[in-house]
């Protein structure tokens, strides 16, 4: 592998210490200094956060001594942005099912513009927005959480949604997956509203009621533009029961990293097919280069095994959607898919002008059948509320009136306390939390936990959860973080197992993590080139495996195995 960290010892974010035995050959090794290790253990810190701060009634209201200012008052999160506020702008959504071109109509108009920033949720679409402006001769930056790759002469950028600058002034901007976005639209890391004198808005007919509700007091101008389907969706009347019925251009659609190499082992034993495969904790990356193996008929991997991660950002040549449930783990529990859900994987296949241009769409089970013919007939239910979250200078004024506060105890009483209109929730911010009790046991600043707790760490991944927590501990004691510290090179090899590719994975994560961090405190994360190459080396390791991968028994089609829910 590319790594070695440093230590045997292994503590999670929950509490949960073992102690790997050289011999077990675990592909990974934290450095984990003992004050780390001590505020890993989350699950008793939470528990007692309580009894450390004590039980008193904090004045959340700020109309004690100190101030007179309700910090919890959310209910007017348009007035946090006055410079947009100036302009009266021009507000189009674009609305329909997948392949039906609402994006392109909308990228036409800002490949028109004398400015403009396209913002999507996903890197991905960032990424394929940046391609295509500068194929098409508009020079065109691309911005994300972990890359900036600036173009001579651009007056024109493809970011995430959440580096947006609302501050600067545009021709055009378009918020693409709209629906995906309302968490951070109105609110959520300061992408309230982007500053441009048109503001094309892309996704489900299903936002058009909250967004032009939300956009009355804003004094802005609405148009709704309703677009249909551009090529045919057909639902098949018989399940696919075999699997000598897959043929080529299927992609297989489950939910648990397990069931992804199992399938794709039963199909490629059968000789006819080889599979490429795309789920969520796979590297963006690796996504998009087993998007284009699929997508290239000039090579053999033929069919598609894939998660729900299908659903956005990749544009894939699809004939036919197989389901292999219509139940998944969302994290909490098991639960049959969404209409939205059902729809939105459903449309990847038959892409416009495509070698595929009428689309399929069945299932294994023929039990759910009756569920996947009545969501595709089926509007999707309106949404009626957009997430919201305080900004830092509102968690910073309150702060100041609660200097004894940590960030945990400031976005719990944010959450009990927030006063929101009916447009808007308070947004999920439960890993949120469980970042900030760990950098509220360092001698940090506010801002510098702050910038920890919304950095794309995934918390409940173990070792990605110990990667933040030895850059928090090391950044709080010297303010430089060198990634050989932490991270030291190995022999290099392709993972042997899915486990050994899960760890890989999560390695990729850490240095992603890395990259974020170096991009806002460069000084204090200066090995940024570094985690950079690495990412690649992952990137190459995991495709290899990939592609090499024989390791796991096939089980057939007809298999009560299929019907497992695990989550990825």
């Amino acid at each position: 592998m590319a790594y070695s960290l440093l230590r045997i010892r292994k503590v999670s974010p929950f509490g949960i210490s073992r102690v790997l035995q050289a011999d077990k050959a675990s592909l990974w090794r934290f450095h984990l200094e003992p004050e780390c290790a001590r505020f890993l253990r989350f699950g008793v810190f939470t528990r007692n956060y309580g009894k450390i701060l004590g039980s008193s009634n904090y004045d959340f209201t700020g109309s004690g001594p100190t101030s007179s200012f309700d910090f919890t008052d959310l209910t007017c999160p348009h007035t946090w942005y006055p410079i947009a506020r100036r302009k009266k702008r021009k507000v189009i959504l674009h609305v329909g099912p997948t392949n039906s071109g609402k994006t392109y109509n909308a990228l036409k108009q800002l490949e028109r513009s004398s400015s403009g920033v396209y913002c999507g949720p996903l890197r991905l679409l960032a990424w394929e927005v940046a391609k295509r402006l500068n194929k098409a001769n508009v020079p065109c930056d691309l911005i994300t959480g972990q890359e900036k790759d600036l173009v001579e002469g651009a007056n024109h950028k493809s970011v995430t949604v959440e580096m947006a600058d609302v501050t600067s002034v545009y021709d055009c901007a378009i918020i693409d997956e709209i629906q995906a976005s309302l968490a951070f639209y109105f609110g959520r890391r300061r992408n309230s509203t982007i500053n441009s004198n048109e503001l094309h808005l892309c996704g489900d007919p299903a936002v058009v009621p909250l967004v032009e509700d939300i956009l009355k007091v804003t004094g802005d101008d609405v148009e709704v533009l309703t677009y249909e389907r551009l090529s045919p969706l057909v639902p098949l009347k018989v399940p696919v029961r075999s699997v000598s019925d897959i043929k080529t251009g299927d992609c297989l659609v489950t939910f648990s990293r397990k069931d992804i190499y199992r399938h794709k082992n039963t199909i490629e034993k059968a000789g006819k097919h080889l599979c490429s495969v795309v789920y969520g904790s796979l590297p963006p990356e690796t996504r998009t280069a087993q998007a284009t193996r699929f997508n290239d008929a000039t090579n053999d991997f033929d069919v598609l095994v894939a998660s729900d991660a299908i659903g956005m950002g990749l544009n894939l040549n699809i004939s036919r959607i197989i389901f292999s449930t219509l139940e998944k783990f969302d994290g909490t529990e098991t639960r049959d898919l969404t209409v939205s859900e059902i729809k939105q994987i459903a449309g990847r296949a038959g892409r416009f002008r495509s070698q595929f241009p009428v689309g399929e769409v069945t299932c294994l089970h023929k039990e759910d059948l009756p569920l996947l013919h009545s969501s595709l007939k089926s509007p999707s239910p309106i949404i009626e509320r957009a997430g919201l979250f305080p900004t830092y200078d509102l968690l910073s004024r309150y702060s100041q009136a609660h200097p004894k506060l940590g960030l945990y105890k400031i976005l719990e009483h944010f959450v009990e306390n927030a006063k929101l209109s009916s447009n808007y929730f308070i947004s999920n911010v439960e890993d949120m939390m469980k970042a900030a009790a760990l950098v509220d046991e360092l001698p940090l600043k506010l801002q510098d936990k702050y910038l920890f707790v919304v950095s794309p760490v995934d918390i409940n991944d173990e070792i990605s959860g110990r990667g933040f927590a030895q850059f928090a501990q090391n950044y709080s004691k010297t303010r430089v973080v060198k990634l050989r510290e932490i991270l030291s090179d190995d022999t290099v090899k392709v993972p042997r197992t899915p486990t050994e590719l899960k760890e890989l994975e999560s390695i990729h994560k850490v240095l992603d993590l890395y990259v974020w961090l170096s991009l806002r405190l460069e000084d204090s994360f200066p090995d940024r080139e570094v985690a950079a190459s690495q990412k690649s080396i992952c990137n190459v390791l995991i495709e290899q495996f990939l592609e090499a991968n024989r390791l796991i028994s096939p089980i057939p089609f007809s298999s009560k195995k299929l019907r497992s829910r695990r989550k990825f």
